[in-house]
C-alpha cells in the first residue's frame, strides 16, 4: 500500500520522460507482479499525475489476480476527497461513457460508444464564501480521468484542474485537488476486509484551512462517518 504525492506518475510511457512511481519501486529491489506488462509491473490501478493519495500495489501475480477480481466485483473500493467550483446542489450519480475527446486527445470526454462509467459524489461542506464545495466521490469503474470528466459533464471543476476548465493561477492553487482518501480491499491471502487511509496532503489541508470551516471539515471527513455513509451506497 503506497500514500502517492501529487506529481508523481505512475508507470513509464513513450511520452513519459521523468523519474516514475514504477521505476522507483524497481529501484528499491520491491518484488512486483508481471500481469500488466513490462512498463506496469505491480499496477493494479492508477491515479493521475497531479492526484494524491492511497493505492495499492502488488508483489505478486497471484495477489495481482486477486486484487484485480476484487476491483472488478467492487469488493475493493475508493473515495475520493475534492475541493470543486461552483457548488453540488444535491448528492448524485453519474452515469456516462467516456472516451478519449476527438477534439483533444490530451483529454478524455464523455463520448457516445465509450467505455461505461459510473461515480457518485456527495456534498460535505461549503466553503466560507459558499463559491466552493469539498465532496467526496465513490468510483464504480475505473477510467481515467473519470472523476474529472464526469464533473465536468455537469459545469464542475476541481480546483487547480486547468485541463478540464477551471481558471486558476498555479501560484496559489498548484495542482488539482483531488485526493484518493480510503481505500478498502479484501487481504489476498489472510481474507481480511481491510481499510487504508491516507492523509490530507498539506497544500490541499492548507487551502481548507483558509477557505473553511474546520470543525465541520473534521467532522465530515472523519474515517469511519465518510465511510460508513459511502458503504451503504
Amino acid at each position: 500500500m503506497l500514500n502517492k504525492p501529487a506529481g508523481v506518475v505512475i508507470h513509464p510511457a513513450p511520452s513519459v520522460n521523468e523519474p516514475t512511481l514504477v521505476d522507483w519501486l524497481k529501484k528499491e529491489g520491491v518484488s512486483l507482479s508481471t500481469l500488466s506488462g513490462e512498463e506496469r509491473h505491480g499496477i493494479v490501478h492508477r491515479l493521475d499525475k497531479e492526484t494524491s493519495g492511497v493505492m495499492v500495489v502488488a508483489k505478486s501475480n497471484k495477489a495481482h489476480e486477486h486484487l484485480a477480481k476484487q476491483l472488478k466485483d467492487r469488493t475493493m473500493g475508493r473515495y475520493y476527497l475534492a475541493i470543486i467550483e461552483p457548488p453540488l446542489k444535491d448528492d448524485l450519480w453519474i452515469e456516462k461513457p467516456i472516451a478519449r475527446n476527438p477534439k483533444n486527445r490530451l483529454k478524455m470526454g464523455i463520448v457516445e460508444g465509450g467505455r461505461d462509467a459510473k461515480t457518485y459524489f456527495k456534498r460535505l461542506v461549503l466553503s466560507n464564501d459558499e463559491k466552493k464545495q469539498l465532496i467526496a466521490a465513490k468510483l464504480y469503474t475505473g477510467r481515467t480521468h473519470q472523476i474529472r470528466v464526469h464533473l465536468a459533464s455537469i459545469n464542475r471543476h476541481i480546483l487547480g484542474d486547468t485541463l478540464y476548465g477551471f481558471k486558476s493561477q498555479k501560484d496559489t492553487i498548484p495542482r488539482v485537488f483531488l485526493h484518493a482518501y480510503i481505500l478498502y480491499l479484501i487481504h489476498p491471502t489472510t481474507k481480511k476486509r481491510m481499510r487504508f487511509i491516507a492523509p490530507v496532503p498539506q497544500d490541499m489541508w492548507g487551502y481548507l484551512k483558509e477557505n473553511f470551516d474546520m470543525e465541520r471539515v473534521d467532522e465530515t471527513i472523519e474515517t469511519d462517518t465518510l465511510a460508513g455513509t459511502l458503504d451503504l451506497l
